[in-house]
């Protein structure tokens, strides 16, 4: 078995607190789907189609400019505020 290292980058990201955030959803190219009582989730095309960011996750424009959600959980385990 050989280990490796994830090389160090840094990325840009915004968390979505679920509500109707249209700069977010335009950052990301994004579309706004109302959850109703004020809440919303924002589905993103990604390299593997289209996935949804739920209120809490964390949208990440990676490496490549590309987009994606993460949820909360993993994105503290994986990234460190610089």
């Amino acid at each position: 078995m050989t280990l490796y290292r994830k090389k160090p980058v840094e990325i840009e990201a915004r968390e979505y607190l679920g509500n109707f955030d249209q700069d977010l959803a335009a950052w990301c190219g994004g579309r706004i789907i109302g959850l109703g009582q004020g809440f919303a989730k924002i589905e993103i095309e990604t390299l593997e189609g289209v996935i949804t960011a739920s209120p809490g996750d964390y949208i990440i424009r990676g490496v490549q400019g590309e987009f994606y959600p993460c949820k909360p959980d993993i994105f503290a385990a994986t990234y460190d505020k610089v």
